[in-house]
């Protein structure tokens, strides 16, 4: 048995997913995630905050003495949308060797393009559905990018992009005010969708049978539409979200402050500022599915791109 873990550094949190794999099956042994918030203020000003670099240091160590602990034998953390985006990424990746080396000599993050995360992501997504549900489209939606990628359960990819829509960058750059004007909805909708109409460009969505929405915005409006009162990950994995279900859900997110917002047992507090912008941009997702592929609900998946590391981990 080997024990292996994979580190996702994303706009808005920094997450772990800790497996034994044997036989070439992986079982979780943690899943955690903790809100950091590194791509604050990196789309107006190019670089991440020191205060966000030393939050994340604060959790990856965290992750680092648990890895210890656990035994991990090997490890890969990958950094996306805000570190790519930043002039001083350097600084960030120096500190990530530092920690990472003590479980693996020389490892440190990895920015990765957003057709890989979209890859990693779909491995990760399609594992748990069935094959003959496919062609998937996945979804991922982060803190500063969302990714969409059309392919088979056998890993075969039809398309994939990525673009810069995202929760945090949808907060930060249009919705400022709390809860968001009827002026920042209409700003956000217009650069949403012409961001989708990309995506409809590039990737072949009327192939899909299946669409699957991955990530902290999709999860928390499953348990939310089913009405849960604590956040069940067992419960949320592999549920459905109808498109008709989503306008109402949404409005009522959009008309609340983060402070109400923080008052949903299955919202978590780091995320309740940006859980507008993302519900939101989940309605312009839906009106392009809608269009493209005639689709009528997600399936919700709790497993994304850790798992896809994971699997490429327990395959080098």
């Amino acid at each position: 048995m080997t024990r292996l873990a994979a580190v996702d550094c994303g706009t808005n949190s920094l997450r772990l997913l800790i497996s034994d794999v044997s036989g070439g099956q992986a079982r979780d042994v943690h899943r955690i995630m903790k809100i950091i918030r590194l791509g604050q203020g990196v789309d107006a000003t190019g670089e991440i905050n020191p205060a966000a670099i030393e939050r994340a240091r604060a959790v990856l160590s965290e992750y680092v003495e648990l890895m210890k602990r656990e035994h991990v034998d090997d490890v890969r953390m990958v950094a996306t949308s805000a570190v790519r985006d930043a002039s001083n990424k350097e600084d960030f990746f120096s500190m990530t060797e530092e920690l990472l080396s003590q479980i693996r000599p020389g490892r440190r993050a990895e920015v990765i393009s957003g057709e890989e995360e979209a890859q990693l992501s779909f491995h990760g997504a399609v594992a748990d559905l069935r094959p003959e549900d496919g062609p998937f489209c996945v979804m991922d939606l982060g803190g500063g990018s969302t990714e969409f990628i059309v392919g088979d359960h056998d890993g075969t990819i039809h398309g994939a992009h990525s673009i810069q829509v995202g929760c945090v960058r949808i907060t930060e750059r249009i919705m400022r005010s709390d809860p968001p004007t009827e002026s920042e909805k209409d700003i956000a909708r217009e650069y949403i969708d012409e961001r989708l109409e990309r995506v409809e460009l590039l990737v072949p969505l009327k192939e899909a049978r299946t669409c699957v929405g991955c990530a902290g915005t999709f999860t928390t409006l499953s348990a939310l539409a089913q009405g849960l009162e604590t956040y069940e990950p067992s419960a949320i994995h592999c549920s459905q979200l109808r498109f008709d279900a989503l306008p109402v859900l949404a409005d009522g997110i959009l008309s609340e402050t983060a402070a109400q917002r923080r008052t949903h047992p299955v919202v978590h507090p780091g995320r309740a500022d940006v859980f507008g912008a993302g519900a939101f941009i989940v309605t312009r997702i839906v009106e392009l599915l809608r269009r493209a592929c005639g689709a009528e609900a997600f399936v919700i998946s709790e497993k994304d791109i850790l798992d896809g590391m994971i699997a490429g981990l327990r395959s080098a």
